[in-house]
């Protein structure tokens, strides 16, 4: 998508250990406009493709699933990483580590969301190392519902996380994709 390769390149901030900040427009701050585009173009990805829901990761996901599930007219889920009151037992769990806060986080999904039979997509906001969406994948898996493909805002290939997917024998999608960066300039796939 060359609106987000642009405002990538304009408003992304490399802060080291390969964290891109995109704060403005994704993780913090959220560009509707920007994110109506994403929707649309996730769904002409995966146009022709049954898919019954999404399924994404809190937070930053959220607005991109949100998008593609309008787009596509299927409900979103998403793994939270806290469990409320009101997520009943038994639920899907699995633990990834979080590349911006350090450690690991749960992410977990009520069994009233994902169902065995169903066709789900995850949509994610990075694919880095891949070990959230491979957890997410787990999930889905656990569920009895089949993995209809990945999609990623933006994927980083040199941190290996597509290869780490390899197993999962599924369509991986990306919006941007970086093969670079440093202090001074970031490079995309397609340069």
């Amino acid at each position: 998508m060359q609106e987000l390769k642009a405002r990538i390149l304009a408003e992304g901030k490399n802060l080291g250990r390969g964290i891109l900040k995109i704060d403005s427009l994704l993780n913090h701050q959220i560009d509707p406009v920007l994110m109506v585009a994403m929707g649309r173009e996730i769904a002409r990805l995966f146009d022709g493709k049954h898919i019954d829901r999404i399924l994404t990761a809190e937070v930053s996901g959220i607005a991109p699933a949100l998008m593609a599930g309008i787009e596509l007219g299927v409900p979103v889920v998403y793994a939270r990483k806290h469990k409320p009151i009101t997520m009943q037992e038994p639920v899907f769990i699995e633990t990834a580590p979080s590349h911006t806060k350090g450690g690991e986080v749960n992410l977990m999904v009520s069994p009233e969301f994902l169902h065995a039979g169903e066709s789900v997509l995850i949509v994610d906001d990075f694919l880095a190392s891949g070990r959230t969406i491979a957890a997410m994948a787990r999930i889905v898996n656990h569920s009895g519902a089949e993995l209809a493909g990945i999609v990623c805002v933006v994927e980083k290939t040199f941190e290996g996380g597509r290869a780490a997917l390899a197993h999962l024998n599924t369509r991986i999608e990306s919006l941007a994709i970086i093969t670079a960066m440093d202090e001074t300039s970031i490079t995309f796939a397609d340069e």
